[in-house]
């Protein structure tokens, strides 16, 4: 700690954190087995969806099948909510 003039004849202790190179760092991730990586690179091969890629065929089959505009948002005229 470090002290600090806070009034007239009064010392102030001020908490001074440790340096950030000080902090350890996280360990690199592993790679990937060489059977998966030989698996992952057979199904790109082939055209097929892979964990963590962009798949437009999941897009495709996820997006919403109703249009903008395909539905009026206006109610009932007649009211009785046929």
């Amino acid at each position: 700690m470090t002290p600090t003039q806070s009034a007239p004849g009064r010392l102030r202790r001020v908490f001074v954190p440790a340096p950030a190179e000080s902090v350890p760092l996280a360990p690199p991730q592993p790679q990937d087995p060489p059977i998966y990586r030989a698996l992952m690179r057979t199904w790109a091969d082939r055209g097929r969806a892979l964990p963590g890629r962009h798949d437009p065929e999941w897009v495709r089959l996820a997006a919403p099948q109703v249009r903008p505009g395909q539905f009026s948002g206006s109610p009932d005229p007649r009211g009785d909510g046929r």
